[in-house]
């Protein structure tokens, strides 16, 4: 018989609860604008595209627009499907912009702004940020990875750097 103590039980819950939420928070990144069905499933929910709008966390008054691929079914419903590759990004300036020193200087190039799981385990779809500052210009490209092998599909948005005016 193995004998095991309350602290093990312990290391184990509170590892499992710490997944969970992190699994929740990417999930909660994104406002759902909307959905329509693709494909009709006669068991479980319909394949969708859903969008969904997030804000830059590193840039107050930028917000982007996310469609992409949501695959229905019974292993959609319980979260064990594979979302396609398939996702598309406009991103907008919704108020006055100001630049971090970070940014501007280009250290936070290729930063993550927004990710979300699209398989129960080792498939994302992601947003990274890069500014282009010839042209003071943000731009946004949104893709698929994996550990073993991601996807070339991708699309991207910018945001012109301008002075606010409603």
């Amino acid at each position: 018989m193995v004998k095991t103590n309350n602290d093990t039980y312990k290391m184990i819950g509170g590892f499992s609860l710490l997944m969970v939420a992190l699994l929740i928070s990417h999930s909660l990144w994104a406002d759902q604008i909307g959905s329509v069905s693709t494909k009709f499933k006669i068991l479980g929910a319909n394949d969708k595209i859903v969008i969904e709008a997030f804000d830059d966390p590193d840039v107050p008054g930028a917000t982007c627009y996310l469609s992409r691929a949501k695959t229905g079914g019974v292993g959609g419903m319980v979260g064990v499907a594979e979302d396609s590759s398939d996702a598309s990004i406009s991103c907008r300036q919704i108020g006055p912009i100001t630049l971090s020193e970070k940014i501007k200087n280009g250290d936070l190039d290729g930063d993550e702004v927004f990710k979300k799981s699209t398989s129960l385990l080792f498939k994302t779809l992601q947003v990274v940020r890069f500014y282009d500052a010839k042209r003071n210009v943000l731009v946004y490209l949104t893709y698929s990875d994996r550990i073993i092998e991601g996807s070339p599909k991708n699309s991207i948005s910018i945001i012109p750097v301008k002075a606010w005016s409603n």
